[in-house]
């Protein structure tokens, strides 16, 4: 009889966060003070609550500047690999349970968004922590689909979450239907249905609508969600168009799901006036908190702060200044990837 695996909601308990450090052979070069005072902090409020792995080609380094800033690093895991950028949600292992806690890792392919980025160092991260088993589980090689952690939502009882423009796009795996797609992500993942968003966009955004920056699954059966109430804002027809698919979703009981509408952030823009794709959908969900990004627009915070409190009212909500990171078009939860209990050896 073959076991039956399943892919589980982001707060199934965890074992460990995995991130990659920022260094000068990534694109965050021109800023890395900068964007190395956001990882910090990051780095701390992980490690204050459950083991963290950094993947960096400069253990050394990162180590001591972790040190340097009292940052209490006796859970804190340093793998030293080369990487080409820092976005462990979308080349990280995505990992499947079975009704034992059995693990099974599968690693995707990674082609950088599109082949819009070099992704041939952080395609081969998943394979080089395998090597160094300090990992339990299965390896299952699932290289032949292209696939990236935000681009999926599930909420562990068989629906998931995700959108039209990111998985249907060109130079990921085009030469399939949405039906073939679909069928795919039904077997692999264990899914009684699949929630596909039509609508939905970030100006700014490198990777075709990832579904974490704009509606993210929670616990019973509630999504959280971007909503634009700016009718002058460039967003505000297609995130309204998004919010009536919401409501139209019904869970497997056939029911509406909770939806807790998040603020649409102030425009944020880069050094050449381009506006960036700042989201507070972009949250992490860890065992006793949820790490959430913040943009030093108090009024926005706390309101995002707020509806996370509803959503997930027995953790505690902390926010991380992500000003540093969306300037690259990526947020916090785009720069992390959890993996559930059991799955880490050390």
């Amino acid at each position: 009889m073959n076991t039956l695996y399943s892919l589980p909601a982001e707060w199934h308990r965890q074992s460990l966060i995995q991130i990659a450090w920022p260094h000068d052979y990534t694109d965050w070069a021109y800023m890395l003070d900068e964007v190395e005072r956001c990882y910090v902090q990051l780095a701390s409020e992980i490690a204050k609550r459950q083991p963290l792995l950094i993947i960096t080609p400069e253990p050394q380094r990162v180590e001591k500047l972790l040190k340097s800033n009292h940052v209490d690093i006796s859970r804190i895991y340093f793998f030293n690999c080369c990487t080409n950028d820092t976005w462990s949600r979308d080349n990280g292992f995505i990992t499947l349970l079975d009704e034992q806690g059995n693990a099974q890792l599968l690693d995707f392919g990674f082609n950088g968004w599109g082949l819009k980025f070099a992704a041939n160092l952080d395609n081969q991260i998943n394979a080089h922590l395998y090597q160094h088993q300090i990992l339990n589980g299965e390896y299952r090689d699932c290289r032949n689909f292209i696939l990236e952690g935000g681009s999926i939502e599930s909420d562990g009882k068989g629906t998931l979450l995700t959108t039209t423009k990111c998985l249907l796009s060109v130079n990921r795996n085009d030469t399939l239907k949405q039906k073939d797609i679909e069928n795919y992500l039904r077997s692999t993942f264990g899914l009684k249905q699949v929630l596909w968003l039509n609508n939905g966009h970030l100006v700014g955004d490198d990777t075709d609508s990832h579904v974490d920056t704009l509606a993210r699954l929670c616990p019973n059966d509630t999504i959280a969600y971007v909503q634009c109430m700016d009718k002058d804002d460039m967003h505000y027809e297609d995130l309204r168009l998004m919010e009536s698919e919401l409501k139209a979703f019904t869970t497997l009981d056939g029911k509406p799901f909770r939806l807790l509408p998040l603020p649409m952030a102030q425009p944020i823009f880069d050094g050449t006036g381009d506006r960036l794709p700042a989201t507070y959908a972009n949250f992490l969900i860890m065992n006793d908190a949820v790490l959430y990004p913040t943009y030093q627009q108090t009024q926005n915070d706390l309101k995002a702060k707020e509806i996370l409190t509803i959503a997930f009212p027995e953790k505690d909500i902390v926010g991380v200044d992500c000003r540093a990171l969306i300037q690259q078009h990526g947020s916090l939860h785009c720069a992390t990837m959890q993996f559930p209990e059991g799955v880490f050896k050390l």
